[in-house]
């Protein structure tokens, strides 16, 4: 293999070798030194239309546009000389010139880049003092994004961002000049399944989230690095709350999973039944006929009887493709180990055909490599979820433990649940499997614990807590709790009390297997992945601290990675 010669060139007086493949914003990106800029996206083309990013090229006799140039060796570059910081000053009163004074009512306030650079780059003032042009506000593009024309600086990325990537090419510019206007072609709207990714890529306003609009400011939420549960592709997301209330999701760059990009399902549909009405606030026990809520103790206690009260072979246990490597783990050796049954197994959910080539794939679980890989699958002579059923429709499966899984979702599965003498699940909020349930253990969200999920690809990524629950152990799980997060734990949004006791799987299971005569000391679920890495080949040399906001890939065989048939 040939290697390529490097470019020298100059910026700011210092010089860099360079892959001369770049151009001058990207090699100074590489370099650490940011060139300010509104059109130019990494994963765009390059259009050059708002010439923020005009620098100084020495024998150049004109400034040139940095995203569009491309470096050459022994290139002077400057960033910052009077010249360029004039014609700075010049791009901004223009952009300027039209637009409204919305920043007291504007979603993108506090992360605008063109709040931003009028602070660094502008004059301060408006020279301008004609009536500004009034266009169209609170245009419906599609059914998830809001435009405000009067905002939109036509950087046009939204329009290469759907003819590019969604392959959806129905946004463009009409009329000229300062009336030119972004509206969708007669007869067409942006409904693909990632038009909400035009809302991070506008650079200003104009175009707002129809979910979010108006919900909060962002320097009054939080945001938690974690990763989407709506596949098993596992994009990486930032999780913000406010007041211990998810309000929206965001995608957070992963090149080697989702890059800069997030489904509208993702966005939308993954977070809500954390704030649900429906959530679980404690464990709940059936009696006679209904659930009533119990303490942990009581809960516990009656979950180790009702499982004493079973022969090992009449128990099965269904793990779960939405929790965590931890959870799971710490499951399949009750199951396996304590208990001592051979039936375990978990329900993989496949929508055929639901795929396509960008991010969305067809298995919707999060981490169902994960839990086959710790070991939730049948040992030699148990039964898979096929033979649980059948076992448990022809009386010979009597007692089921289920992990965070509405199995009953299944018409075949609801309608063998009864025939159970006693069925444990796992849950965080009330769902088709819970209404057969005699136990059910209140669980944390995958945005209330710490732990590790694997995508399809078998890169294994770290889930943070961003919601607080009262667990009271949720400090050693790593939660960094502000003063008003301290609060928002205890009480919701009117100061009343939180009644969400809900806990991670793994922490329940651990007490559950203790209480049968087991000795887990597991304290945090660190400690729980410590002992996978030791036990697991495919997660060895893992760590909580080497998986960072990356995430690492596993070392996974080609039999046990291929997907099962879902019962």
């Amino acid at each position: 293999m040939i290697e390529r010669t490097m470019a020298k060139i100059t910026i700011n007086d210092k010089m860099f070798d360079v892959d001369p493949e770049l151009t001058v914003i990207q090699a100074a990106a590489q370099n650490g030194i940011e060139i300010p800029h509104f059109c130019w996206h990494p994963k765009l083309t390059v259009s050059g239309n708002c010439r923020m990013c005009l620098v100084e090229i020495e024998k150049t006799p004109k400034l040139a546009i940095a995203c569009s140039t491309r470096v050459a060796d022994g290139m002077v570059v400057k960033t910052e000389s009077e010249r360029v910081i004039k014609a700075r000053q010049a791009v901004m009163e223009f952009l300027l010139i039209n637009h409204p004074l919305d920043c007291p009512i504007c979603d993108e306030a506090g992360e605008c880049k063109l709040q931003d650079y009028s602070y660094k780059y502008s004059i301060g003032y408006s020279r301008f003092d004609e009536n500004k042009v009034h266009k169209p506000k609170r245009v419906r593009l599609g059914p998830n994004v809001m435009l405000d024309v009067e905002r939109c600086i036509m950087c046009s990325r939204c329009i290469r961002f759907s003819d590019e990537i969604a392959k959806q090419p129905v946004l463009t510019f009409t009329q000229r000049g300062t009336h030119v206007v972004l509206t969708t072609f007669p007869g067409t709207h942006l409904d693909n399944d990632y038009s909400m990714n035009v809302i991070e890529l506008c650079p200003v306003g104009a175009l707002t989230s129809t979910d979010f609009r108006f919900a909060s400011r962002v320097w009054e939420m939080s945001s938690t690095d974690s990763i989407c549960v709506g596949c098993s592709r596992g994009c990486n997301t930032h999780v913000w709350v406010r007041k211990n209330e998810i309000l929206r999701l965001t995608p957070r760059f992963n090149e080697e999973v989702n890059s800069y990009w997030m489904c509208d399902s993702g966005r939308l549909n993954t977070f809500k039944f954390v704030n649900s009405q429906e959530r679980l606030h404690r464990p709940m026990i059936r009696k006679d006929s209904a659930l009533v809520e119990v303490g942990w103790d009581e809960a516990i206690a009656r979950t180790v009887s009702d499982l004493r009260s079973f022969k090992k072979s009449e128990i099965a246990g269904i793990g779960s493709a939405y929790a965590t490597n931890e959870d799971n783990y710490v499951f399949q050796k009750v199951m396996k180990e304590i208990i001592g049954t051979k039936n375990v197994d978990f329900v993989q959910h496949i929508e055929e055909n639901s795929d396509d080539e960008l991010l969305i794939r067809a298995d919707k679980t999060p981490n169902s490599l994960g839990a086959r890989q710790v070991g939730v699958r049948p040992v030699e002579g148990g039964s898979d979820i096929a033979r649980i059923l059948k076992g448990i429709e022809e009386g010979s499966i009597k007692a089921l433990y289920v992990l965070e899984d509405d199995i009953a979702r299944d018409p075949r599965i609801a309608a063998a649940l009864p025939n159970l003498q006693l069925l444990i699940v796992h849950a965080s909020v009330h769902n088709k499997t819970t209404q057969f349930a005699d136990i059910v253990i209140s669980c944390s969200t995958y945005a209330e614990k710490n732990g590790t999920m694997a995508n399809f690809a078998g890169r294994v990524q770290r889930l943070r807590p961003a919601v607080a629950t009262l667990d009271q152990d949720r400090a050693k799980d790593g939660f960094a709790m502000s003063r008003w997060d301290k609060f928002a734990s205890q009480n919701d949004r009117w100061g009343r009390s939180v009644k969400k006791d809900a806990r991670s799987s793994w922490r329940v299971l651990t007490a559950i297997a203790n209480a049968l005569g087991a000795k887990l000391k597991y304290s945090t679920s660190e400690e729980v992945f410590k002992e996978i890495t030791d036990k697991v080949p495919s997660f060895k040399g893992m760590t909580y601290v080497r998986l960072g906001a990356q995430g690492l890939n596993m070392s996974v065989s080609e039999s046990v990675s291929k997907p099962r048939v879902t019962a």
